[in-house]
């Protein structure tokens, strides 16, 4: 029987061993950590966001800042309603949150984690764990894999590490191109007097635009410790990871805090103006914000809260929207989001066949998951990208 050798006890590489035929391969899965699955384990605060209902190919590919060409044909063979179905035909129900995120009904990463366990103890796959690679080496029709625990044959490679720094240097000495690796997916580090005692406050919809990179993005935002977080701001990372990361993560954002032009929040608070002349401007809610940070933006803004709102004068008013809608900050770092650091880079999908996912360099060698030059943002989109292209590589040995 021939051996296939999954490098890497991850998502891809776990979704691949699950679907190979056992009864015409030898499947060995090495794991340089002394647990697999670590990534799974700790997505979704533990609950595991599987992947996105997001059942057209060519509207999930634009959630991919890289890899949506190449993953179209991917997607057109395996998507999420087909993930859905596979973890539904192994007693896995899995559900659909009002923001289309997919988690299991348990609300818990060990049942994903459990199941893969369990297929591929079925089909008697060995699972070697703290066992790193020290380098690939390629022999007649076979590989020579030499590790911290011994050296292993096998007829097949199917390459699914992760974006770590060794593993990349590996797949290159073997010729492959790598594209260098940058952050991709971080919240912004930002000192300013607006954010500071209000970590916690969110924003349903907010607007973020980088000027110098003519980008913008928009959705929930969040005020953190350290700046600025939520998807609106991972949004706009992820697609531009790589400029920022030639900015040395030094930038200047401007934020809409409530998404509306400065004209049409102009009429507003007129019409508010008109009708609560005596209200006083501190505990008037004229827009979709909280007290706390209102009151924050009156402060800024050099307002006295007391004034009432008929005496609020025409610049007055300016500043107050300038700060709510147009209001700038420098950004001076990033921190990565969570546990669930994601990296732009890795290796060049121009030498990989998206038919099966295998190497145009190697024989009988496939690349998936993170170890790609492929990235999404959050969502379960990373996940959905391993377990497609996983299940491309398992259909294409089980054909040979």
């Amino acid at each position: 029987m021939k051996h296939i050798i999954i490098i890497g006890g991850g998502a891809a590489g776990f979704f691949c061993a699950s679907n190979l035929d056992e009864t015409k391969y030898n499947i060995t899965i090495l794991e340089q950590n002394s647990d697999v699955l670590q990534k799974v384990k700790i997505s979704g605060g533990g609950r595991c966001n599987v992947t996105h209902a997001c059942f057209d190919p060519r509207e999930l590919v634009q959630f991919y800042p890289r890899g949506n060409k190449e993953l179209l044909s991917v997607f057109t063979k395996f998507q999420p309603g087909d993930t859905m179905e596979w973890f539904d035909q192994r007693n896995v129900p899995l559900k659909i949150e009002n923001d289309n995120r997919t988690f299991p009904e348990s609300n818990s990463s060990q049942t994903i984690i459990n199941t893969f366990l369990n297929e591929t103890q079925k089909k008697n796959v060995i699972v070697k764990t703290k066992c790193t690679v020290k380098e690939i080496e390629k022999q007649d029709n076979k590989y020579l894999i030499r590790t911290t625990s011994g050296d292993f044959e096998a007829d097949y490679i199917v390459y699914t590490t992760g974006s770590s720094p060794k593993s990349l240097k590996i797949i290159e000495n073997l010729g492959h191109k790598i594209v260098n690796l940058v952050p991709s997916l971080f919240t912004f580090n930002i000192k300013d007097e607006l954010l500071t005692a209000l970590p916690g406050t969110s924003f349903e919809n907010a607007g973020i635009s980088i000027p110098k990179l003519k980008t913008e993005e928009s959705g929930p935002l969040l005020i953190t410790h350290w700046g600025l977080s939520g998807p609106a701001v991972l949004k706009i990372s992820a697609w531009e990871a790589i400029s920022l990361a030639r900015l040395q993560y030094n930038f200047e954002i401007e934020v809409n805090f409530i998404s509306t032009p400065v004209d049409e929040a102009e009429e507003a608070f007129q019409n508010f103006k008109q009708s609560n002349p005596k209200k006083t401007i501190g505990q008037s809610k004229i827009f979709d914000i909280t007290n706390r940070f209102w009151q924050k933006i009156l402060d800024i803004s050099k307002v006295d809260l007391n004034k009432q709102v008929a005496n609020i004068s025409g610049k007055e008013m300016q500043t107050i929207l300038e700060n709510l809608c147009k209001k700038k900050f420098q950004v001076t770092g990033k921190s990565t989001f969570k546990d669930e650091f994601v990296t732009a880079g890795g290796v060049d999908l121009k030498e990989i066949n998206f038919k099966n996912m295998s190497s145009k360099l190697l024989p009988n060698f496939y690349i998936a998951g993170e170890v790609l030059n492929i990235d999404a943002v959050t969502g379960g989109f990373n996940f959905q990208a391993c377990w497609s292209e996983g299940w491309l590589i398992a259909q294409d040995l089980n054909t040979l």
